[in-house]
Formats: structure tokens, C-alpha cells, sequence
């Protein structure tokens, strides 16, 4: 079995957000970038994959030489080899038709994506990639096995789990449950090492068009001051509940 597991370069969560030139551009000063968290709940289960079925594991990126490191990780983690499309992402629908290009180059018989990304949360590319390929396609997946050509996935619906078969090839977008937080993996010193061997491809772009563009960000309004009531003014208390808080 042929695995893809499609990458995000993403902000670690803890860094400071800035933007910059009108509010219209993310500013990278200072930050520090890591695997999209959706991402690497998926790149363990193919790990996984890897270790229990012998499937063989790809990591793919769009994105220019500074997400190298980021596949280098995926490769220490344990990914056979790397594939970066040399482009920057733009939008979704280029980037999906970036991937598609490098599954339809690759036959691989499963795509694991994260079901968004924790910078733009746009969570367009794995239903855009699965529609460009015509494969069959479960979203915010929980869960997934494979046995010879069959697959069996869980995905979260409002108030359950709806539990999926289907075919290969097919387009997984996953997240966590995929599997436990514990279950991921720390690339220790061998695989480190073992990672500046393997390969990483870079391809250069298909044309594609860009059909969005980010036109201004905008950072949530700061929290206001906290007011402390004394404990034995109740009424005050109520009073700013119910006229300036208006939650009762």
C-alpha cells in the first residue's frame, strides 16, 4: 500500500500573531513554524500503517525551501520519502491541484490530509483534492483501518460517530482521535540522522489558478479589565450580570 500524507507548514501554536502591510499579510518575523497538528495525527496512523502492513510512506509539501525542515521532521518521524511541490500556497484549490498532480504522478492508494490547517482554518483542500481525483472521500476522520483493499472509517457527526466503508484510493481528512495525543511520535537521534539520507523531491508547479485572496485579517477585540465584586455585595454582582454583562 501506497500512502501520501499531505503536510502543512503552520505557526506553532504559542506564537505571537502579527500582521503586516495594511493588515493584508501574516508577518513570519520571529516565528517559529512546525507539522500542522491535524497533519501529524495523520502521519503517525500512517507510521502505523507502515510498521503493522508494510505500506511505503510519503509526506508531501507546497511551499518554498523554508518548509524543508518541516519534511525533514516528517522523515525523522519515519516517512520513506518527501515530495515539495516548489510553490507558494496561495489558495486552496492550488494547492489541492498541486496534489492532485503528485497523486496522479505517484498511484498512491491512500491520502491522509488533516481536515484543516491551524493557521487559515480554511479546511478546503482534502474535499477539493478527493473531488480533482474523482476518490472517494471521509472528513474529520476519528478513526481508520485497512484490510487488502477495504477501508473502515469513523468520523464525527453532530452528536455521534458515523462509521464508513469504502474502497481504495481514497481521501482521508483526518484529525485528533486519529489517533491519541500519546501515540505521536518524537524524532530521536537515529531518525534525525537517518532523515538527511532520504529522499526529497522537489517538483516544480502545475498552472493553476487562484480563486480566493485574503483581503484583510483582523486580531479578536482584547478582553476588557476583570471588575471584582466584594462577596458580600450580591447585588451589585447581579446588577452588572444582568445590565452590562447580560447574561442573566
Amino acid at each position: 500500500m501506497k500512502i501520501l500524507v499531505c503536510i502543512s507548514h503552520v505557526p506553532d501554536t504559542t506564537s505571537k500573531i502579527n500582521f503586516v502591510n495594511g493588515d493584508s499579510e501574516f508577518d513570519t518575523n520571529g516565528v517559529q513554524y512546525v507539522i500542522n497538528p491535524n497533519d501529524e495525527f495523520g502521519l503517525t496512523r500512517a507510521i502505523w500503517f507502515q510498521e503493522q502492513q508494510g505500506a511505503n510512506v510519503t509526506v508531501v509539501n507546497v511551499g518554498g525551501p523554508d518548509t524543508e525542515p518541516t519534511l525533514r521532521k516528517a522523515l525523522a518521524i519515519g516517512a520513506n520519502e518527501a515530495i515539495r511541490v516548489n510553490a507558494t500556497p496561495t489558495d486552496g484549490f492550488f494547492v489541492a491541484k498541486q496534489l492532485a498532480e503528485v497523486v496522479k504522478s505517484g498511484n498512491y492508494d491512500l491520502i491522509i490530509c488533516g481536515k484543516e490547517s491551524l493557521d487559515y482554518n480554511g479546511g478546503m483542500v482534502p474535499g477539493m483534492l478527493a473531488g480533482l481525483l474523482d476518490y472517494n472521500f471521509v472528513n474529520s476522520c476519528t478513526e481508520l483501518t485497512i484490510e487488502g483493499n477495504n477501508a473502515k472509517a469513523s468520523r464525527e457527526i453532530d452528536g455521534g460517530k458515523e462509521i464508513i466503508s469504502s474502497s481504495l484510493p481514497l481521501v482521508i481528512g483526518g484529525q485528533k482521535g486519529l489517533v491519541e495525543e500519546k501515540d505521536l511520535r518524537i524524532p530521536n537521534m537515529r531518525g534525525i540522522m537517518t532523515a538527511r539520507t532520504k529522499v526529497l523531491t522537489v517538483l516544480e508547479p502545475v498552472v493553476a489558478s487562484t480563486n480566493t485572496k485574503a483581503v484583510k485579517f483582523e486580531k479578536p477585540a482584547p478582553k476588557s479589565a476583570v471588575k471584582l465584586i466584594s462577596a458580600d455585595n450580591l447585588d451589585e454582582l447581579i446588577n452588572l450580570l444582568h445590565n452590562e454583562a447580560k447574561v442573566i
